[in-house]
């Protein structure tokens, strides 16, 4: 496990031209560029450049919304995106050291696709590939693929009649990264010899079927796709609330969480580290990260009017499943301190526009860390596993077979 006194990590959260929905209209915005490549990799060579140790990609199965459980025919937002995974694998080979983590949605898609796609990933770019977690329950979603429904669901049925609905959701998203998780170690790491004098590629009692038969899956294996160089790219998983902090502890290495102050972070930890010995991973390690929005500028007063303007032009002030962070990238730090005492693991930051509070992450946040010794002079590893502190998993298939 890696050492709780060690600098803390730092991620970056990308979403079109930022998380305020009026950030595409600001003069430094690109808005007739976020469907290129060139736009994706410009922020990830910025906070490659800033030492953060992964992105992650925002990705849906419908488009953005302002309403949570479907389509607001709003014009005047940003709508429409890439398809994450693609996009990430598009930006690795451009990139050295920072991860790569897009989100997947697991209601909809096959763990067998996304365990190659991931894989594929891991090798683009030499060991920084990860995996975001998402449940999807919206019904015009379901609609794309027609092989299920749901009901209309709102947050506050999470303690009423469609609870266990949510709950077999996530459950079902468990399911679907342990069906990833042996998929990537279905190849032992030897098991293409590659020997053109003896005509062997491979040797085959090195695969190895995976025999997964559960309440949504049923799947042979093995994968397509020899063990990626991490051997377990990173999974990560977002979450609100006790449901998803048991897909956390049961399933994930990394947890996305939104506490709103110091106390509730503590709570998280606590709950979310009840999930982890519940699920038998007590002696594992599962990263723990706040997200945070975040308006900075070089004074308190500058980010307030920015956020008041944007807020303006979106016709509502601003508001967020997360922590919304208003203020300079030294009154950050000390939240960011502050907070870690509560056992986070690291925080993942929402820039509310980009390019300027990436920019404001990278040139100021990031010095002022490293003043107060709790952030990276430079890399120090080549992969977002090593980066992480966790070391390379054996192959579960190898270690029975040997």
């Amino acid at each position: 496990m890696p050492d709780p006194s060690s600098s803390l990590h730092l991620a970056v959260a990308l979403d079109g031209a930022g998380w305020h929905p009026a950030a595409w209209r600001e003069p430094d915005a690109r808005p007739a560029e976020l469907l290129t490549a060139r736009y994706w990799h410009d922020q990830v060579a910025e906070a490659e450049r800033g030492l953060l140790d992964f992105v992650t990609l925002e990705d849906s199965l419908g488009p953005q919304s302002s309403l949570p459980g479907g389509p607001d025919e709003r014009t005047d937002q940003v709508r429409g995106r890439l398809d994450a995974v693609l996009t990430a694998a598009r930006i690795a080979p451009l990139t050295r050291h920072i991860g790569l983590v897009p989100v997947v949605i697991a209601t909809h898609t096959e763990p067998f696709h996304i365990a190659k796609a991931i894989a594929t990933l891991d090798y683009a770019s030499v060991g920084r590939a990860g995996v975001q977690v998402r449940v999807a329950a919206r019904p015009d979603e379901a609609a794309h693929f027609g092989r299920r429904s749901f009901p209309p669901l709102r947050i506050e049925d999470l303690d009423g009649p469609l609870r266990q609905l949510y709950e077999d959701l996530f459950d079902e998203a468990g399911d679907y990264v342990e069906v990833v998780r042996r998929l990537w170690d279905s190849w032992e790491d030897d098991a293409e010899i590659r020997d053109a004098a003896t005509g062997r590629f491979v040797d085959r009692d090195k695969l190895h079927y995976i025999d997964f038969a559960g309440r949504w899956f049923s799947v042979k294996g093995p994968s397509i796709t020899p063990r990626p160089p991490q051997g377990q790219p990173v999974v990560a998983a977002l979450a609100h609330a006790p449901i998803p902090f048991r897909l956390v502890g049961r399933a994930a290495d990394l947890g996305f969480v939104t506490p709103f102050d110091e106390r509730e972070a503590a709570d998280i930890v606590a709950a979310v580290r009840a999930e982890q010995a519940g699920a038998g991973r007590g002696d594992g390690y599962v990263g723990v990260f706040a997200d945070l929005v975040v308006f900075l500028d070089d004074t308190a007063a500058a980010a307030q009017a920015r956020k008041n303007r944007l807020d303006e032009r979106a016709g509502a002030a601003f508001t967020s499943d997360a922590h919304v962070f208003v203020g300079t990238p030294t009154e950050l730090a000390d939240l960011l301190e502050s907070w870690r005492a509560a056992g986070l693991a690291g925080f993942r930051l929402r820039p509310a526009a980009l390019p300027h509070d990436l920019r404001q992450i990278t040139h100021g946040l990031v010095p002022e860390l490293r003043r107060r010794g709790l952030f990276r002079a430079a890399y120090e590893s080549s992969t977002l596993r090593g980066l992480l502190g966790l070391p390379r998993p054996a192959n579960r298939y190898a270690e029975v077979s040997s």
